[in-house]
């Protein structure tokens, strides 16, 4: 889809707000090409002693009554059609951010947080102005330049008129020239704006990073340099866009030097009145208006282009997972709970398998503990059951129905997940735990903390639960970010509990705390069941099943003290976990 067909989709559904506008538009025109004519006839009228007294109020009053005629026109079509223009607007950014919000971890490895920002503000801005500010101005310019040159040639004199539109071809030839420039200019300007937006993106998220590493003065400079080029970006176009003025004075100029020397000629000959000069004259400039509009036209019409060019592809981006399931979520009861089989999975430019030929089987109310080494596949197997990707090959069952087959809102409800790395929003610790469940109740809120051991932490603060936690959670500690994103899965509800290394930033004290809240919470709901990916083995001691990944493939499988019996990876990581609490018990 071109610009044009998107402006033009859009003008049709709201044909009334436009049609309302360009009535408007046609009433002004028509007033506009009137006055002039209405002078002249003031003026002849004047020369030759036939005005004057009430008549000559008369006519000066009717002229009044024209320019707040005008007025009112103006102030009413720019009301009716800036209310539509920003209905584009507020259309694309909910289509842009519907597209986002549906698309999979795989597109957005592959896009820059900073190109999405910019579309959403810059670049839908501009389509925004082609579509309100650029089609109304088309439209009167275009209106205004034929009624003009209508009365030019027909009303005063067809010689004149002519003779004064010979510099008009030149006009439009440099214009089609400028426009391509303007172009080329604005889409450099959009590019630089949006690299520029990504480094302060990345530099805000990780400036406690760049003031650690004492790499502020370098980010400060690379910000200089990329302000430096976006500001030249900018400037460019903006220089291009300035070549319009120039063309439209030249073209004008020679306009009226022409029309005053054969209207001059024509009147000393007898052929023409000094009114009809007088209003020939007034037409031209109300030329002025239709030659500037036509230059700020193309400008918007080259930048929106050049805004729907970078847009276009995010919108009509294939899906990187598809919600094409309608069941709702199946009942797991019996041994129909969550089921792995014939896995196999490769991140997409990664040759290598990140899970392969993995088989497991969890019963509904079971704990499955997922341990090995980094890189073995462990959160590549929470993030299938996610349906953050889709396997190559194998399938994941949810009680007993492959989880394409679920729609992913029911999915996505059932499962309460904590990743490695949890995302807290800059609002409360108090929203932040009930994210999932905003109903829920300042004692459920507490309760939820008191299981993930945050409630001590949180009361501590000098506002409780009320605190803010800023951006991403950055005024609290990676072990209290932990324990707010477990309250919050706790909260929840869920009937799956995942654990992606939860407990990393947590002590081993804090973490036999939790353990043993998470053990009394499954009492209390035997039919949860837990997934828990930890690198610490006492994490996963309680549970039915535990699985050693490792290389992509299951090596080890059974209870913890079937694993100690079996003597293998398993067995060594427990003894050496065990040595060194003993050693940092000291």
């Amino acid at each position: 889809m071109t610009l044009i067909q998107l402006i033009a989709g859009f003008v049709a559904r709201h044909r009334r707000a436009y049609a309302a506008s360009a009535l408007m538009l046609l009433s002004i025109a028509l007033i506009t090409v009137w006055i002039p004519r209405q002078v002249g006839q003031v003026v002849d009228g004047l020369v030759a002693h036939r005005l004057q007294g009430g008549g000559l109020l008369r006519e000066l009053a009717w002229l009044l009554l024209a320019a707040l005629a005008i007025y009112l026109l103006r102030v009413g079509w720019r009301l009716a059609l800036f209310a539509a223009a920003y209905e584009l607007g507020r259309e694309l950014r909910t289509r842009l951010y519907r597209q986002l919000s549906l698309q999979g971890p795989g597109f957005f490895q592959a896009e820059r947080t900073g190109d999405l920002m910019a579309l959403a503000t810059n670049d839908i801005d501009a389509v925004e102005m082609a579509a309100g500010e650029a089609l109304l101005a088309a439209f009167d310019g275009s209106l205004t330049l034929l009624l003009v040159v209508a009365m030019m040639t027909l009303g005063v004199d067809w010689r004149l008129g002519l003779a004064a539109l010979l510099p008009f071809p030149l006009m439009a030839l440099a214009f089609w020239r400028i426009s391509e420039h303007v172009h080329q200019a604005w889409k450099a300007s959009l590019e630089r704006f949006s690299g520029l937006n990504q480094h302060v993106q990345e530099a805000l998220s990780g400036v406690r990073t760049l003031r650690a590493l004492g790499l502020t003065a370098r980010s400060t400079g690379q910000f200089h340099a990329l302000a430096d080029h976006a500001g030249e970006a900018a400037y460019r176009a903006q220089r291009w866009e300035a070549a319009y003025e120039p063309a439209v004075g030249m073209t004008l100029a020679s306009a009226v030097a022409i029309a005053l020397g054969l209207g001059g000629w024509l009147v000393a000959r007898g052929e023409l009145s000094i009114g009809s000069l007088t209003s020939f004259t007034m037409y031209l400039g109300q030329l002025i208006w239709p030659m500037f509009a036509a230059g700020w036209v193309l400008s918007l019409l080259e930048r929106g282009r050049a805004a729907w060019a970078r847009l276009q592809p995010v919108l009509d981006a294939p899906l990187s997972l598809r919600d094409e399931g309608r069941a709702a979520l199946p009942a797991m009861s019996g041994s129909a709970g969550i089921a792995f089989t014939a896995l196999a999975f490769s991140y997409p430019g990664n040759p290598r398998p990140a899970l392969d030929g993995v088989e497991l089987a969890l019963a509904p109310g079971q704990t499955l503990g997922l341990v090995g080494p980094t890189g073995a596949g462990k959160s590549t197997l929470l993030r299938l059951l996610l349906r953050q990707f889709e396997p190559d090959r194998g399938q994941v069952l949810l009680g007993g129905l492959p989880v394409q087959q679920i729609a992913l809102p029911a999915l996505r409800q059932a499962l309460a997940w904590v990743p490695q790395e949890p995302f807290l929003f800059s609002a409360s610790i108090a929203e932040n735990i009930a994210l999932a469940r905003p109903d829920a109740s300042p004692a459920q809120i507490v309760e939820a903390a008191t299981l993930a051991a945050v409630h001590a932490d949180i009361a501590a603060l000098p506002q409780g639960y009320d605190t803010l936690v800023g951006e991403r959670g950055v005024t609290l500690s990676g072990g209290q970010r932990q324990r707010v994103a477990i309250a919050r899965a706790l909260l929840s509800e869920a009937p799956i509990l995942l654990l992606d290394d939860a407990l990393s930033a947590v002590d081993t004290g804090t973490e036999t705390q939790i353990l043993g809240h998470l053990r009394t919470l499954r009492e209390r709901h035997p039919e949860r069941t837990v997934i828990i990916v930890s690198h610490r083995l006492s994490a996963v001691m309680e549970a039915e099943q535990i699985a050693v990944l490792r290389q992509g493939r299951i090596t080890e499988r059974g209870d913890h003290a079937s694993l100690l019996a079996q003597g293998g990876w398993y067995a060594t990581q427990w003894r050496y976990q065990q040595l060194e609490a003993s050693i940092d018990a000291l």
